[in-house]
């Protein structure tokens, strides 16, 4: 990739902010603005979202059901909650991510099926 094929990509920051806008549309604030995990977040937006979510060849809808797929699988439910929320804000439906993290259960287990599906309940129905 050359670099005016890269400085034509959005930012980390846009991206994430495309992910998980808030309702009323305004950016939401990494770690609820806590400065002490700021240096944490920071780096995570360069490297992450500016980097990895940032690839051609993936539309976003589609990197978020694989972070969504990979969250369930790995137990962090706390995460998962937040990429939730973000997959919807791209177009998923809940009964689309119900029926993705179905599938994870025999790949997963059941328990880290039934957990992320859990979390998805709380998600859809508490926001």
């Amino acid at each position: 990739m050359n670099a005016t094929t890269q400085d034509a990509r959005p930012s980390g920051p846009e991206i994430r902010q495309q992910v998980f806008r808030a309702p009323t549309g305004k950016p939401t604030a990494p770690g609820g603005g806590d400065p002490f995990l700021a240096p944490f977040f920071e780096t995570a937006i360069e490297h992450v979202w500016g980097g990895v979510w940032n690839r051609p060849g993936l539309e976003l809808k589609y990197r978020s059901l694989v972070v969504v797929s990979v969250l369930a699988a790995t137990g962090h439910n706390e995460e998962l909650k937040t990429h939730l929320r973000g997959a919807l804000n791209l177009g998923w439906t809940v009964d689309e991510l119900r029926e993705a993290l179905l599938q994870t259960a025999p790949y997963a287990g059941f328990s880290a099926a039934n957990e992320a599906l859990q979390a998805l309940s709380a998600v859809a129905t508490r926001g």
